[in-house]
């Protein structure tokens, strides 16, 4: 195996995985229609932060992937709070915009959490899934292990994220239907990717020459080292 150092793409499937995450927070504050589906503006982005781990645990390990989704969960924090300072300090005089900012961009904590959570619950269930997936299948069917850890990561984190933001709020099967909605959406999506996927993995693997296996790793998310 590689030195970590002397990896030449990791860096770059990093940022690209954190502006995924950061990007589909934003665009999630508005609701549009696509087909007869009724989602977020960030569902059509946020799958691609799956793809994202997949390709990340499946070559360089679960090890890896684990810190690069605190890191993501982090820079996640880190946004939700200085979007927060931000709408908190009073505007310029002269700026007329403060409600719309507040509409668009404001901290609304119990969505804040919703995200948080569902991000840190189903991100790490896909990556473990699919490093124990990799293991059970000898490194075969990688298709099959993508779209298994797809849809064990996205059923939790759609149902994780929908049910703290939105129980309560939105009447039952308003709510059913946003659910799964989402859920449809996003492993469409991971399917639709996995040629793409499939492509991606294989010129890493070659061209880093890696395929990292993940025997005898502790699977404890807390574990950052």
């Amino acid at each position: 195996m590689n030195d970590k150092s002397s990896y030449r793409f990791f860096d770059i499937l990093v940022a690209l995985f954190v502006a995924v995450l950061l990007i589909s927070n934003i665009a999630s504050t508005k609701i549009l229609t696509f087909w007869k589906f009724t989602f977020d503006g960030g569902t059509l982005l946020f799958p691609l932060s799956y793809i994202f781990g997949d390709i990340l645990t499946e070559v360089y390990g679960f090890r890896r992937s684990r810190r690069v989704i605190w890191l993501g969960f982090f820079c996640a924090l880190l946004m939700s709070l200085v979007l927060f300072v931000v709408q908190s300090l009073p505007p310029a005089a002269d700026w007329p915009h403060q409600q719309a900012f507040e509409n668009l961009l404001g901290f609304i904590p119990r969505i804040v959490l919703a995200s948080l959570i569902a991000y840190f619950m189903g991100e790490f269930s896909n990556s473990v899934t699919l490093s124990l997936l990799k293991i059970k299948t000898k490194g075969k069917f990688l298709w099959l292990r993508t779209i298994m850890s797809t849809i064990i990561g996205e059923g939790i984190d759609t149902m994780v994220f929908c049910m703290v933001a939105f129980y309560g709020v939105l009447p039952n099967n308003v709510l059913w239907a946003v659910i799964l909605s989402n859920y449809i959406f996003k492993c469409s999506i991971e399917i639709l990717f996995t040629p793409l996927t499939y492509l991606i993995v294989n010129k890493l693997k070659k061209k880093e020459k890696v395929d990292t296996y993940d025997y005898g790793v502790t699977y404890n998310p807390f574990k950052i080292t």
